[in-house]
Order: structure tokens, then sequence, then C-alpha cells
């Protein structure tokens, strides 16, 4: 459903068979929450109505991602969804435990890549060159100093430098120097302001040292913005499944992003996280999905579909 490019290192006996890709986030557990959801509702049918099953690949991709390609092909109008729910395993959570909150949970994703243009030659007589590498240190400064410096300390804003790409060899200065990273916010204006000031930032840098750059700026994910009603009706359903003082109804926004926030503009609804318990991170080699986990996620489906759907 959703392999990230990672040498699994968890040691257990289910371990990707491949190397260089593995489930680091879990979603072959949600897959198998949800399978489990349906194999019940579809035995005991209690409830009034129509439930869409959405088993969404290709999360973890660049755009279009699963769940943005499954909206742009109709899926909301197709199967006549007027609401839409999510989940999440959450590591770090006690296991059995339940984390939502209304608004903003999740932030927004925007990927940059800047060339930064010099003129190359030999390590050994820089001052014959327009060295990019040191173009692109001064710029990487430069950008970091934006969160710092241009923007209020209490709104969210994370610029993250992630790639860097010069020379192949010890004795040759490049003709150009590539840098790539990522942009996390909560506000959309300041996803405006980020892609507008780093490219200037950039763009001043560059120039005063005889070069120039080429930006390129993509749009990847929106906020994930849980809507007041959807999420009163999952808080139900957690607390009816957990009791109350296993769920956190205020639980801290996290500057990841998900792209179900493309669901969740095309209709309302809200994102649930499920403790995973003292695991690895997700994206990290040792991660591994806590199997202890699979009859909380499969009952709250349940208990959400009698939530909202009970005859």
């Amino acid at each position: 459903m959703d392999a990230l490019p990672i040498n699994e290192e968890s040691n257990k006996p289910w371990s990707s068979k491949n190397a260089g890709v593995m489930h680091a986030c879990g979603h072959d557990g949600h897959t198998a929450m949800l399978l489990g959801a349906a194999k019940y509702l579809a035995k005991n049918r209690k409830f009034k109505g129509t439930v869409a099953l959405i088993f969404q690949p290709a999360e973890e991709v660049e755009l279009p991602s699963g769940a943005l390609r499954m909206v742009q092909e109709g899926i909301m109008d197709r199967f006549g969804i007027s609401q839409v729910f999510g989940m999440h395993n959450r590591p770090g959570m006690e296991v059995g435990k339940f984390g939502i909150g209304h608004g903003p949970i999740m932030a927004s994703q925007d990927d940059f890549d800047i060339i930064v243009k010099g003129k190359g030659g030999h390590a050994a007589h820089p001052y014959r060159t327009i060295d990019p590498v040191v173009i692109a240190a001064q710029i990487i400064l430069g950008v970091q100093s934006l969160v710092a410096r241009k923007t209020d300390p209490l709104d969210s804003l994370v610029i993250s430098i992630t790639k860097l790409k010069a020379a192949d060899a010890y004795n040759v200065i490049p003709d150009k120097v590539e840098i790539s990273g990522t942009v996390r916010t909560l506000a959309s204006e300041l996803r405006d302001f980020a892609e507008r000031e780093i490219a200037a930032v950039a763009r001043g840098i560059a120039h005063g040292s005889g070069g120039d750059i080429e930006f390129k700026y993509l749009r990847s994910v929106p906020v994930t913005f849980n809507h007041a009603q959807e999420t009163t009706l999952a808080l139900t359903a957690a607390r009816n499944l957990v009791g109350a003082a296993s769920v956190d109804d205020k639980i801290r926004v996290t500057m990841g992003a998900e792209d179900f926030a493309y669901m969740l503009e095309a209709r309302p609804g809200a994102f649930v996280f499920l403790g995973n318990g003292a695991s690895a991170a997700v994206h990290h080699p040792a991660y591994d999905f806590n199997d202890d986990s699979l009859p909380y996620g499969i009952g709250y489906w349940i208990e959400l579909v009698d939530t909202i759907l009970a005859p």
C-alpha cells in the first residue's frame, strides 16, 4: 500500500523481505484495522445508512498523492460521501489511547528546490570561479533566519533544508549546487510568505556573489483541519470505546503533514490519532506497527459508524 525507501532495522520476523523498502509509517496496520471493521460491519448490519471504506494508497509519494488523486477522480460524489474520517497511529502514545483536537491538527507541507548557478573550476584556484558551494552555504544560513527574524514567534513555521548536492570530486568546484527543502506551517499566509521570501533571500545572496538561482516551489499538502461537528462525533466514538480518561481532546498539533487534508477540504470530517506505544518514530528504520492497537482501531471504526448511523 505505502512502503517507504528505508532499510528496515526492526529485527522482527515480519520485517520487509525487500532491501530498501519498508512499512515505516504503519499504513499496513491502518489497512488491517479497516479490513477488520469491514468484516464486522458487513456481518452485523445494525446501522442505518451507507458506509464507504477508503483504502487510500500512496500517502508518502509526491503529488498527486493518493488522497488528492482519489478526490480528483470523484470518490466523494461517486459514493455519496457526506462526511469523511481518518486515523493514524502515533508512537509515544499509549496503546488504547486516542488523541484528537478541533481545528488544525497537522501542518501543511510545501517543498522547494534551489539551483545555485556559479562558475566552476579547479579547487586549487577558487579565485577564478564563482563558487556555488559557498553561495549555497550562505543561502542555507540565510533561509534559516527567515523563521527567527521575519515571522512572529507565536506563529508556526518550519523551514528545513534536507538535500544538498554539489561536485562528485575533491578537487572540483562545480558550476551549480542543488538545494532542496520543506516548509511546514499552520497558516496559509505563511505559505505565501515562505515562497516569496526564500526566493528573495536566495536570489539576493547569489547575485551579491556574482551568481544566480533557479527556484521551484511546490504546494504539496494543505493543513489537516478537523471540523467541529465531525470532531465531536469522533470524540464521542472514542470515549464510548475506551472511556473519557483515555481520550486526549486537545492533542498537541504536529508539524508533520497528512494528505488526508485533501479529503477534509472536499468534505467535513475529522482525523484522529491512535496510540502505538513505545515504538520507534514513524519513518525510522526501527519502526514497527504495534499489533496490540489493532482491536482499538477496529473498535473505533465500528463505534463511529454506530454513533453516526444508529438506527
